[in-house]
């Protein structure tokens, strides 16, 4: 027997039930869009990015540091601003990580922009989303690329930090674990290139680098001598003392980064990796001379990792302080 068929109207509704479960049940069909709060929030993008602006003209590093912020977020469990929360009496954030402690930078200027986003929009946007603005707004103001960002993230209750220990990539990694980290996050080698240019931009403590400018032999002896100079080698001396990872234009958005690597000049162990290994080294040699196709990669790239496992639907919470839990 012929099954009885729907009128307009029903269907209509059952679209709209369908919307419905998708956006409020925490459905991992539910969709991050760029449209998100064009009705609930529609200066979003004009409050934060005037933050954005005024903390890069005091402090240009702040771009860096705001870009590092959402890198570090995503990576440990998603991009659900886990990275923002305080350690309390009761409870262990990610900022004691090991990759974070006297590392990870701007938290102050997402509280200035959640501060200004909550008088505009209370209790609308959430701090996952406001990172995902911060960084896109940090790279266009340095010089860089601009992209559609993905919106609709939730804010977490919860953050791990064995988590923030074990996912973040250290600056020691070779080729290989640095392939397979960004593969565990959904990323591909292309990601992983494209991504590591995001280091054309801020600054690197001595701990980080110091193995590699006295101990390894794919360095280029004049440029591994100058860092020497404000990195001594014993270990707890001018832990904290910072160069630039793009000794050219540190302030500035482009592809000297990789033109870098390409000279030996690539200040990380695993920043120089990229330019070793013989599945990524194509791709820095292309980048140091086509900054229009490093551009291109390096914003699909952003969307991709902003794609990272975020809570949505009724999952999570809007936080009304980034630093914790409502």
């Amino acid at each position: 027997m012929a099954s009885p068929s729907l009128s307009s109207s029903s269907i209509i509704m059952l679209a709209v039930i369908t919307y419905l479960l998708g956006a409020f049940t925490g459905s991992s069909d539910a969709q991050l869009t760029t449209n998100f709060y064009s009705n609930s929030c529609p200066q979003l993008f004009f409050t934060v990015r005037l933050v954005v602006e005024n903390a890069t003209q005091v402090e240009p590093r702040m771009g860096a540091s705001l870009l590092r912020l959402f890198f570090h977020d995503c990576f440990v469990n998603g991009c659900d601003a886990s990275v923002l929360l305080d350690d309390t009496s009761n409870f262990t954030g990610e900022k004691s990580a090991v990759p974070n402690n006297n590392s990870l930078r701007g938290f102050d200027v997402i509280d200035q922009i959640k501060t200004a986003v909550e008088n505009a929009c209370p209790r609308v946007v959430s701090c996952a989303d406001i990172l995902a603005i911060a960084a896109r707004d940090s790279v266009v103001l340095l010089g860089g690329p601009t992209w559609n960002v993905k919106l609709g993230r939730r804010d977490a209750k919860t953050a791990s930090l064995s988590d923030a220990n074990s996912h973040l990539p250290p600056p020691t990694l070779n080729l290989t674990s640095l392939i397979s980290n960004f593969q565990n996050h959904g990323l591909n080698s292309t990601d992983l290139v494209a991504l590591s240019g995001a280091h054309t931009i801020g600054l690197a403590r001595c701990t980080s680098f110091r193995t590699h400018i006295y101990n390894e032999s794919n360095i280029d002896t004049s440029f591994a001598q100058t860092r020497q100079s404000s990195c001594p080698s014993t270990s707890g001396s001018g832990d904290n003392n910072l160069a630039p990872l793009d000794f050219q234009t540190p302030t500035a958005f482009d592809n000297n980064y990789f033109k870098n690597l390409v000279n030996q000049k690539g200040l990380l162990h695993s920043d120089q990796q990229l330019f070793s290994g013989d599945s990524t080294n194509a791709l820095v040699q292309t980048y140091s001379t086509n900054p229009n196709m490093f551009n291109t990669d390096f914003m699909t790239a952003m969307i991709k990792m902003g794609d990272i496992s975020p809570l949505t639907g009724s999952n999570g919470e809007i936080r009304v302080n980034c630093r914790k839990i409502n």
